[in-house]
């Protein structure tokens, strides 16, 4: 574990160990001090943590939420590109390699497009369960577990509301990042001693 934080750092990451989703909790708090804008991406983690939840109560920040239910398809669309250009985007990561490189799938594109580029700065929520040997492994586990779980999830969230279920590998993770660096203090990563999310 020492080692792939290290070579997370030297990729230019800051990390932040903690041993569980309380105290994930409480350090992802730390980061909204002086927040005034959020995007957010895709996770499970974040979810489980109690992040997401906790950052819709907070009046003094607007949160572009795209997953409120009722809104627009257009809508939706139009918080997502908001997100991009907020001051802290909160996501998940679907595979880190033991060398210090991030590898997420993306149906859309808007959060795997964040954590190259836009928001000033991001924070990623990552269980050890996300941690890989391998660029190669991280990218099977996207395929066999990440997506797979997400293709589940979503077409079981499509039968629950009478609709028909159309989520697949081709639309559900069809755009890919490779990240193995980044400017200093712009990417956190709470990396949680826990099993979390997909």
């Amino acid at each position: 574990m020492q080692k792939l934080i290290e070579n997370l750092e030297k990729n230019g990451f800051s990390v932040h160990r903690v041993k569980n989703k309380e105290e994930a909790l409480a350090l992802a708090k730390t980061f909204l001090q002086g927040v005034h804008t959020v995007g957010l991406g895709g996770s499970t983690t974040v979810n489980q943590i109690g992040l997401l939840d906790y950052l819709l109560e907070q009046k003094e920040i607007k949160v572009s939420n795209q997953y409120e239910s009722g809104i627009s398809m257009e809508e939706n669309t139009r918080r997502r590109r908001e997100g991009m250009l907020s001051d802290l985007y909160v996501t998940g990561c679907n595979a880190i390699t033991q060398e210090g490189e991030l590898i997420n799938a993306d149906g859309s594109g808007n959060r795997v497009a964040a954590q190259i580029f836009g928001p000033k700065k991001v924070l990623i929520i990552a269980g050890v369960n996300k941690i890989v040997p391998t660029r190669e492994a991280g990218f099977e586990r996207i395929k066999n577990v990440a997506a797979q779980k997400n293709i589940d999830r979503m077409n079981t969230k499509a039968l629950e509301m009478g609709k028909e279920p159309r989520y697949n590998w081709n639309n559900i993770a069809n755009k890919f990042a490779y990240i193995n660096g980044d400017e200093p203090d712009r990417t956190h990563i709470i990396l949680v001693d826990e099993s979390l999310g997909f």
